[in-house]
């Protein structure tokens, strides 16, 4: 059984619109149907978890999830305060409890379903699999007065994506360990590590963009455009 968790209950505060990122248009569609349509053509996929505000329930559904026709099951979820208790939520409502979860952002609209299902498959293997691409750029370290405290040697560091897969008894142990400790991380392979285990990592595709900006989204309709093009949307 592979469940998968999207999470789009953010508010997109750096966007700087009124409306929320994930449902800014990007071409014809808001940017978190591209996330619904990639999942649902991996075949790997039984069950997805839309995590959204509470308040967008309506307007997810009928203006989302219905004109899509998916060829899966979509269960809408009320978030959190913030992501990682929103991941916990999606968590709580998965009825199999066994199998994989994969979690993914809802602002990353050009994940390709070819990468989602090599990531399911390291989690079955592993026990925990994420998406990653190297840094290709020199990494400096900043101090508050803006001054570079140290170079960080980049050879062997990766940038984290999603989708993050786990078994569903690892990710939950995670989650349940980190709400006892008071600890929030910004990835859920983080979580897990914590617990001491070890991630796998696949090298996913610099085009998996995650939209958190103005210009984020101005590269993003370009990428569509060419996409677009080459007949590859």
């Amino acid at each position: 059984m592979v469940s998968v968790i999207i999470v789009a209950a953010g508010q997109g505060v750096r966007m700087g619109d009124s409306i929320p990122k994930q449902y800014l248009l990007l071409g014809d569609h808001p940017i978190l149907a591209y996330c619904l349509m990639a999942f649902s053509l991996c075949s790997a996929v039984n069950k997805l978890y839309l995590v959204i505000p509470e308040s967008d329930m309506e307007y997810c559904r009928l203006k989302i999830v219905r004109p899509l026709k998916l060829n899966l099951d979509v269960q809408l979820v009320s978030g959190g305060p913030h992501r990682q208790r929103s991941v916990y939520n999606g968590l709580c409502k998965i009825e199999e409890k066994q199998g994989v979860v994969v979690i993914h952002d809802g602002v990353r609209p050009f994940v390709k379903p070819d990468h989602i299902h090599i990531c399911i498959q390291g989690a079955m293997e592993t026990g925990a699999c994420i998406l990653a691409v190297p840094v290709a750029d020199t990494l400096k370290k900043v101090n508050r007065s803006g001054l570079i405290d140290d170079t960080i040697e980049r050879k062997g560091v990766w940038q984290a994506q999603t989708p993050q897969a786990f078994r569903y008894d690892v990710i939950t142990q995670a989650h349940e360990k980190a709400r006892i400790d008071g600890f929030t991380a910004s990835d859920d392979a983080l979580l897990v590590e914590r617990l001491g285990n070890k991630v796998k990592v696949v090298a996913g595709n610099r085009s998996n963009l995650k939209i958190t900006t103005p210009e984020d989204l101005r590269i993003a309709q370009a990428m569509l455009a060419f996409y677009s093009l080459k007949g590859q949307i």
